[in-house]
C-alpha cells in the first residue's frame, strides 16, 4: 500500500487500484504505524504524503513487488517448461546427432532459458549414472535381439528406432535374396565388432548366431567410424546402427538384412522426475531431433 500511495499519491487512487474501501486503506496504513512504531504518513492540506520512513519502506515495497512479479514470471516459465538446468548423457552416436541438434536447438530459441549439461556414455554406465542422481536423463538404446533391463525406480520412453546395416566392401557383396545380406553368407569373413563389454557386441554376437555361426573377430572398436574404415581397408565386415554413419567410405556398401535388426533409442529418467515440465519438454524434442535424424538417414541409405 505504501508503494502504490507513493506511486498514485491518494488513499482513493490506492484503494481503487487494490480493490479496496479508502477508510480500509487508512485503517491498514494506520495499523502498520502502530506496529513499526514509527510514523509513515502525514497530512499535507488535503492530501497523505509519505514522511522519510514511509518513502524507505515504499522503495523496499517496489523492490517486493518486483521480485513477487519475477518469480511468479519464473514460476509460468518452469511449469511451462521453458526454463531450469538438467544433466543429460547420451551414447555418442545419439550425442553426435540429434542430441547436439536440440543443443543447437535451445541456445538459438530466445524464448527458452532451459540449461542442459551433456556428457557421453554407453547405456549400461548411464543407468548407473542417474539411478545414482549423477544426472537427470539418459539417451540408451535397446536392440531388436537384445533386451535392455531397467533399473528399478527408472522409466523410459521410445522416442525413435533406427535400421542396423551390414558393411561391407563392394567388391565382397554376395547373391542376396529380394535384395537384402544373409548374414549366414559372410559366416567366412572376419568381422570387425564393438567391444565385447557393451550391449553393441552383445547383438552383433547374436545376429551371428541366429545366422548358424559365430562371427571370426579381427577388431573391436566402439568408434563405428572406424569401423568404416576398416571395412573399406579389407579387413572385416561390420554390423552398424544408421546413426554411427557419419560418412561412408569409398567402396563401402551398407545392406539392409533379410533378418532385420533394430535398435531402439530412449529416454530414461527416474519415475519421480517424469512429471517435470524440463523433463517433459526435454523429451519432446528429443523425440522430434531423433524423428528428423533418422528420416535423414533412411534417405541417405536409399
Amino acid at each position: 500500500m505504501l508503494a502504490e500511495l507513493q506511486r498514485l499519491g491518494t488513499i482513493a487512487a490506492v484503494a481503487e487500484e487494490l480493490h479496496q474501501s479508502a477508510p480500509g486503506v487508512s485503517m491498514q496504513l494506520t495499523a502498520l504505524e502502530r506496529e513499526l512504531e514509527v510514523k509513515l504518513t502525514e497530512r499535507q492540506g488535503r492530501r497523505v504524503v509519505l514522511t522519510a520512513a514511509g518513502a524507505v519502506l515504499a522503495a523496499h515495497g517496489h523492490d517486493i513487488l518486483d521480485r513477487l512479479s519475477m518469480a511468479e514470471l519464473e514460476l509460468d516459465a518452469l511449469r511451462s517448461g521453458s526454463v531450469g538446468r538438467y544433466l543429460l548423457t547420451a551414447f555418442p552416436s545419439a550425442a553426435r546427432t540429434f542430441v547436439a541438434d536440440v543443443c543447437r536447438s535451445i541456445l538459438t530459441d530466445p524464448g527458452s532459458a532451459l540449461e542442459v549439461g551433456i556428457s557421453t556414455l554407453e547405456p549400461e554406465a548411464a543407468l548407473a549414472a542417474l539411478t545414482a542422481g549423477g544426472v537427470d536423463l539418459a539417451v540408451i538404446h535397446s536392440y531388436s535381439n537384445v533386451a535392455r533391463e531397467l533399473p528399478g525406480g527408472v522409466t523410459a520412453r521410445v522416442i525413435g528406432a533406427e535400421p542396423v546395416w551390414l558393411a561391407v566392401r563392394t567388391t565382397e557383396r554376395r547373391p542376396q535374396d529380394g535384395g537384402t545380406a544373409q548374414l549366414g553368407d559372410y559366416s567366412e569373413h572376419p568381422w570387425i565388432t564393438p567391444t565385447r563389454e557393451v550391449t553393441c557386441y552383445s547383438m552383433v554376437e547374436r545376429a551371428c548366431g541366429l545366422a548358424g555361426f559365430r562371427p571370426r573377430i579381427v577388431a573391436e572398436t566402439m568408434d563405428f567410424g572406424v569401423q568404416l574404415e576398416l571395412v573399406a581397408a579389407g579387413a572385416g565386415v561390420a554390423l552398424v546402427p544408421s546413426l554411427t554413419v557419419d560418412r561412408l567410405p569409398d567402396g563401402v556398401e551398407l545392406l539392409d538384412l533379410s533378418a532385420p535388426v533394430e535398435r531402439s533409442l530412449l529416454l530414461a529418467m527416474r519415475e519421480p522426475r517424469a512429471a517435470d515440465p524440463g523433463i517433459r519438454t526435454l523429451s519432446v524434442l528429443l523425440a522430434d531431433a531423433a524423428a528428423d535424424r533418422l528420416a535423414r538417414a533412411s534417405v541417405r541409405s536409399v
